[in-house]
């Protein structure tokens, strides 16, 4: 009797595993492959993470790397779609933003009989939206740059920064693609061309630009769920100074457009960037550096930074939303800054005036140098972006205070 007892506790044990095996399916430990690295590894994106991941995945998608590429969904395309608010005017040709169904195009009409018209779908949204969103389409496998660009400081549609008066399509070459997304497969290995694999992009920057690619990683742990010690995935807490900086400076140093091995895509977290690329303004003034795409060439020249070991993280949470949280940064700063010859030196009334809001005197916004937009009622207007160079600065450069 008891041997029957246990054998039916083994078939009713053994039933049970296999009910949970079949519910998860050989998928659930072989994740799909939204693209593959160079060495092979896989990336499966930030929706594999969630799984253990929760509160991280949680105010991850929330920030401005996460959205800075998606594809057009309902609520994500800022720009107004409607007649009275959709147009651009070139010296050549008028630019119309419309609504087809659920999807949205760009369409150009020439003028003076100068050529067909020309429409295209926005298939990829470029920019959270904090700055300004731009548009790209696809040409069979060709990537390119729409005309218009919605620029939310003015609440309209603009000619893209950096287009001519006249019509233009822009190729999107890796260059340009690389701080955008997490991963993309460029048909010419170089990244000069324009041609991709369409479905080996992986939008936003996720979880797996910072952590490599997890596919491995995903496969031992949902295999051993036990283990908590996590496997075959870049743990930046594991990393030096630099080497944390360098996973922030693929993107914020500069255009690096001088690529001593592979291409845009090569350098992995917790490698060596200085042997993968180099910025062209390498070597210049302090006073050259632009704001826009150039943070880490700002932030080492600052005392801040020589006089400590601060990196990136200091300051910043990558996975949260901190984008105006100003007591936070401010309560950063008063970390370091603790001992009685780093108070502030202004006088009382004009630490009221500012509320004590430090990075207003000593971050203040800065007009980029490259980064410019041509609006109809003021011309051409650069785009104010907060400079990384923490320095004393006269008051005249000193952010307003609302």
């Amino acid at each position: 009797m008891v041997r029957q007892k246990v054998t039916l506790l083994f078939f009713a044990l053994a039933f049970v595993w296999c009910c949970q095996q079949a519910l998860k399916g050989p998928e659930y430990y072989d994740p799909a492959a939204l693209a593959t690295f160079f060495d092979g590894s896989d990336f499966v994106g930030s929706g594999t993470c969630r799984e253990c991941h929760a509160d991280v995945y949680k105010t991850h998608v929330e920030t401005a790397h996460y959205g800075t590429s998606a594809y057009p969904e309902d609520g994500n395309l800022l720009g107004r779609f409607n007649p009275d608010d959709n147009k651009v005017l070139l010296e050549n040709a008028e630019v119309e933003l419309v609504r087809e169904g659920h999807s949205h195009y760009q369409v150009i009409r020439p003028r003076a009989g100068d050529g067909p018209m020309e429409k295209e779908r926005i298939d990829i949204i470029i920019g959270s939206g904090v700055k300004g969103q731009s548009h790209l389409s696809w040409s069979e496998d060709q990537l390119f740059q729409l005309q218009a660009s919605y620029y939310p400081p003015a609440d309209c549609w603009i000619n893209s920064p950096g287009f001519p008066s006249q019509m233009l399509r822009r190729p999107i070459r890796d260059g340009c693609l690389k701080c955008h997304v997490t991963f993309a497969t460029n048909k010419d290995f170089s990244g000069q061309g324009n041609r991709y694999e369409k479905d080996e992009m992986v939008l936003g920057v996720d979880c797996e630009r910072c952590h490599r690619p997890a596919g491995d990683h995903v496969r031992f742990h949902r295999n051993n769920p036990d283990l908590e010690s996590p496997h075959f995935i870049m743990k930046l807490d594991t990393l030096s100074r630099q080497q944390k900086i360098d996973v922030c400076a693929q993107c914020h140093s500069g255009p690096r457009a001088g690529i001593l091995q592979g291409n845009s895509f090569s350098f992995l977290s917790g490698e060596t960037l200085s042997e993968y690329s180099r910025n062209f303004h390498t070597g210049v003034s302090d006073a050259e550096l632009d704001v826009h795409g150039n943070q880490y060439g700002l932030l080492s020249s600052s005392a801040c930074f020589v006089n400590s070991e601060m990196d990136c993280g200091s300051c910043h949470d990558p996975h949260k939303n901190e984008r105006g949280l100003r007591a936070t940064f401010v309560d950063k700063c008063k970390q370091c800054h603790v001992s009685p010859d780093a108070e502030c030196k202004a006088d009382a009334s004009i630490q009221q005036e500012r509320k004590g809001n430090c990075v207003s005197c000593h971050m203040p916004n800065f007009p980029s140098q490259t980064m410019t937009v041509r609006l109809d009622h003021i011309g051409e207007a650069p785009v104010m972006v907060r400079t990384h160079r923490i320095a004393i600065y006269p008051p005249e450069k000193w952010e307003k205070i609302d």
